[in-house]
C-alpha cells in the first residue's frame, strides 16, 4: 500500500506548491533538512509578553546569533532551528529572536538550551527551490536519546532510542530529520534506530558534538504519517 500511494502523495504535494508559485502566492513554510549554518544561542529568557488584546502572559523567547539566515529574513518569516519551524519576532543586527510556545517546549529539546549552545539553522525553501534533502515541515514529533556512538572509517554512527508511538514510521533507508538535518535511516529495531554521518556532514551540523544521553529532535517522514491516515 505504501509503495502504491507514495508516488501519488508526493505528486499532490509538488502540484500544490507549483500552483502556489504560479499564482505568485508563495509561502515559504517547508524545509529540506540541509543545514545552512550553525547559530549560537545569544539569549534564552522567560518574560511577560503582550497578547493581541493587550493583556500580558508569561512566555519564552530564544535569541540566536547567525549570519546566513539573516539574508532575506523579515519579521514573521520561518526559520528551522534544530528542526523546529519558528517565527522570527525580532531582528537586530546579527540576532534573530523567536517565541517558543508551550507545545514547542514540550515536544523538543529547545527548552534545554543555554547561552552559547550551538543550533542547526535553515531558512525556509522557496516553492521553486531545489530540495537536496527531503520534505521537512519543521514540526518535531518527539525527542530521541543518543544511546551509542562509534566510528567506521571516516563515518560517524549514531544510535538513537525513540518512543514506541514513532518507531513504526522509521524504516531502513527511509528519510528522517534529526535536529533539522535530513538523514538516511540505517538499522531499525524495536525501540531504536541508527544513522551515519559522512565526513562533510560532521563538520556542518551540531550532532557530532552531542554526547551519549543527550536529546535530539526527531521529525519522521510526513509521507509515512499521511499514508497511515489515508488507510
Amino acid at each position: 500500500l505504501l509503495l502504491f500511494l507514495l508516488p501519488f502523495t508526493t505528486l499532490a504535494f509538488l502540484l500544490h506548491n507549483k500552483l502556489k508559485y504560479n499564482n505568485k502566492n508563495i509561502k515559504n513554510d517547508m524545509f529540506s533538512g540541509i543545514v545552512e549554518e550553525i547559530g549560537i544561542v545569544s539569549n534564552f529568557e522567560k518574560k511577560e509578553l503582550q497578547l493581541w488584546d493587550g493583556s500580558l502572559a508569561n512566555g519564552v523567547e530564544l535569541t540566536v546569533q547567525c549570519n546566513e539566515c539573516l539574508k532575506d529574513a523579515y519579521l514573521g518569516c520561518s526559520i528551522s532551528v534544530n528542526g523546529v519551524c519558528l517565527t522570527a519576532t525580532k531582528i537586530n543586527n546579527n540576532l534573530i529572536t523567536f517565541g517558543l510556545a508551550p507545545e514547542t517546549l514540550r515536544r523538543t529539546n529547545l527548552g534545554l538550551v543555554n547561552i552559547g549552545n550551538q543550533l542547526n539553522l535553515e531558512r525556509a525553501m522557496k516553492a521553486d527551490g531545489r530540495n537536496s534533502g527531503h520534505f521537512v515541515q519543521g514540526h518535531v514529533d518527539c525527542t530521541g536519546k543518543i544511546i551509542d556512538k562509534w566510528n567506521e572509517g571516516d563515518s560517524l554512527w549514531i544510535k538513537v532510542s525513540v518512543p514506541d508511538d514513532y518507531i513504526k514510521y522509521i524504516v531502513p533507508k527511509g528519510f528522517i530529520s534529526i535536529d533539522g538535518t535530513s538523514l538516511t535511516i540505517c538499522d531499525v529495531e524495536k525501540d531504536w534506530f541508527t544513522f551515519m554521518l559522512i565526513e562533510h556532514t560532521q563538520k556542518h551540523v551540531i550532532i557530532p558534538n552531542k554526547q551519549i544521553g543527550e536529546l535530539v529532535n526527531i521529525e519522521v517522514d510526513v509521507i509515512a504519517k499521511m499514508v497511515e491516515t489515508d488507510r
